[in-house]
């Protein structure tokens, strides 16, 4: 079928919205019509050359969407059912599927091929097979999607909301609830309040802190930091490790969370400054692929012993962690429909992610209905 799509087709590069040629789904595959599409900052990152991708390059990792055909040995899922994209895909069989750690599945080592699991394309434009982001590729109106990579959700959940779960809800909320493991009485700082950082606020809050304090270099952020749990903001690092040791009896936040735009050694150095002897620094933001190094002392690292966490979906297996969280939002528990601040159709992608860069949006999302 021909679709329409928004591509790359150099680094860096804005996208471009081009007609392509979509295959029907193979052996393990469903065709899905897309809903939603989230705009996170993980497929700027592309865009801008932080991390290479191959090209052209459908982008779109975070979506919702419903089923539209279905290829052989498809047996979880059916024509009609709402689904929520995972760009980790689980084959169930890996070491760390069976284990309960699916956001590792050794099958994540294709997402940035951009294939599906026989190495070849869906996509193609000109006659060249178009990669597709996370093995999904959401910025278009139909997609083909292995059933590894879908979350069958009940049909009355919106999918706007739904949307947001398949990427920055989960590894927001994750790196609060599940690497940074906050308990109740706990003093976080989270810094950075866009779409990942404003589900750290709210895992935080949900875990029991009894100060969360958000850091962003934008003032305006403040109000949306409030509404997903904040209790504190400031627009300086320095100053929250000073609030968060007056709390502490000097001794430092028990963690800090980096969800800034792009990760350096900085930022995470001037966590683990505001962090207190056994705190945990949780990086959860993504800088560029060959960046290297974090400026800490190692003294301080050993003897206080304190730890530096990466964290990949929140640290939690997704068809876990998804229907979870869609259960919270439910049952109003869990605030999704507040973070869409604004919906773009496909041909506005590029202003999407202008206002995503401006602070202007907690999530912007693409809209297909």
């Amino acid at each position: 079928m021909r679709i329409k799509a928004a591509l790359l087709y150099e680094q860096p590069g804005k996208w471009q919205v081009a007609d392509v040629e979509l295959d029907e789904p193979r052996h393990g595959e469903v065709l899905v019509r897309m809903a939603y599409a989230g705009l996170c900052h993980s497929d700027e990152h592309c865009a801008s050359g932080d991390v290479g991708v191959p090209l052209p390059f459908n982008g779109g990792h975070e979506g919702s969407g419903v089923v539209e055909a279905v290829g052989p040995g498809v047996t979880s899922l059916a024509v009609g059912d709402h689904i929520v994209a995972s760009f980790v895909p689980s084959c169930g069989v890996c070491r760390w599927c069976v284990v309960g750690l699916g956001n590792l599945c050794d099958r994540g080592a294709d997402i940035l091929l951009g294939t599906m699991a026989d190495g070849t394309f869906r996509m193609s434009v000109g006659g060249k097979g178009v990669a597709q982001a996370g093995g999904l590729g959401t910025f278009t109106e139909y997609s083909v999607f292995q059933e590894m990579s879908c979350i069958k959700i009940a049909d009355d959940i919106p999918l706007d909301a739904a949307a947001l779960v398949s990427c920055g809800v989960p590894t927001g909320w994750g790196s609060a609830v599940h690497a940074a493991a906050v308990e109740p009485g706990d003093v976080v700082i989270v810094m950075g309040i866009g779409g990942i950082g404003a589900n750290a606020l709210q895992g935080a809050r949900h875990a029991g802190a009894s100060r969360i304090i958000a850091v962003d270099l934008l003032s305006e952020k403040r109000e949306a930091a409030e509404t997903f749990g904040a209790t504190d903001f400031t627009t300086d690092i320095g100053e929250a490790t000073e609030l968060a040791r007056s709390l502490t009896n000097g001794q430092g936040a028990d963690a800090a969370i980096v969800t800034v735009s792009v990760v350096a050694g900085e930022p995470i150095a001037q966590a683990f400054n505001a962090i207190r002897k056994a705190g945990t620094v949780v990086v959860t933001s993504q800088g560029p692929l060959a960046a290297e190094g974090i400026p800490v002392n190692l003294f301080e690292l050993s003897m206080y012993q304190k730890r530096i966490q990466g964290a990949l979906y929140g640290m939690a297996a997704p068809r876990r962690q998804v229907p979870r969280l869609l259960q919270m939002y439910q049952d109003g528990q869990l605030k999704l429909d507040e973070l869409i601040t604004r919906r773009y159709r496909l041909d506005d992608v590029n202003q999407g992610y202008e206002d995503m860069l401006a602070g202007r949006n907690v999530r912007g999302v693409l809209d297909f209905t």
